[in-house]
């Protein structure tokens, strides 16, 4: 079993290194917002949500490189607003309306769905073009409604929802490697790069690769 699952993962890592090119173009563009005085909402349900929170911990603290902190608000975190909102508009609102209140015109909202499907952060998408935010998905196999609703999407081809979650981990590296490599004066792409090649290695695709040849 441990073996398959690291096989999963192997394969969804090759796959998904097609996708490095817009990581480093989301990478270039959010690092500008930031640094401009912008602000990143991320949103997700379950392990989603966790990894929109490591997201935003890893702006407003750092990732590798020492810089100042950025402004960054996952959406789940506040309990008194999401259970009022959640009672008050129902669970569809429960992040759309945090976009309407938070979210400002070139904000960034990074959407996480392993499903791509899930119903409030859809809404929040929605929210966010509403309000002149730019919504990004991070989603599992495409295409899928969060990805039609979004401005653009990554998305992970894997066989269960556990390797989408762990690509999407990585992605998140990729994309915090690529901020801080821009705002440091470097080649942000180049970071996210080498951080897909780790990832790679560590699983022994490099390895592989050497011993087709």
């Amino acid at each position: 079993m441990i073996d398959a699952h690291l096989t999963a993962l192997e394969g969804a890592l090759r796959r998904f290194q097609a996708q490095t090119p817009r990581l480093e173009s989301w990478g270039r563009r959010l690092a500008a917002v930031l640094e401009d005085g912008g602000r990143l909402l991320a949103c997700g349900n379950g392990g989603s949500a966790e990894q929109a929170q490591h997201l935003t911990a890893e702006l407003v603290g750092r990732y590798q490189t020492e810089r100042r902190p950025f402004a960054a608000i996952p959406l789940h975190t506040d309990v008194s607003a999401l259970t009022a909102i959640g009672n008050d508009y129902g669970a569809e609102e429960m992040f759309a309306r945090q976009v309407r209140a938070h979210g400002r015109p070139g904000d960034v909202l990074v959407c996480l769905s392993t499903s791509g499907s899930s119903r409030n952060v859809i809404a929040a998408a929605r929210a966010a073009a509403e309000v002149g935010v730019r919504a990004w998905a991070l989603t599992g196999p495409g295409p899928n409604p969060l990805a039609g609703v979004c401005a653009e999407a990554i998305t992970v081809e894997a066989p269960s929802t556990a390797t989408v979650q762990e690509v999407h981990l990585a992605a998140i590296h990729m994309l915090c490697a690529a901020v801080d490599a821009v705002v440091c004066g470097n080649d942000g792409g180049a970071v996210a790069r080498d951080t897909a090649d780790g990832a790679r290695r560590v699983l022994g695709l490099e390895r592989e690769a050497e011993e087709a040849v």
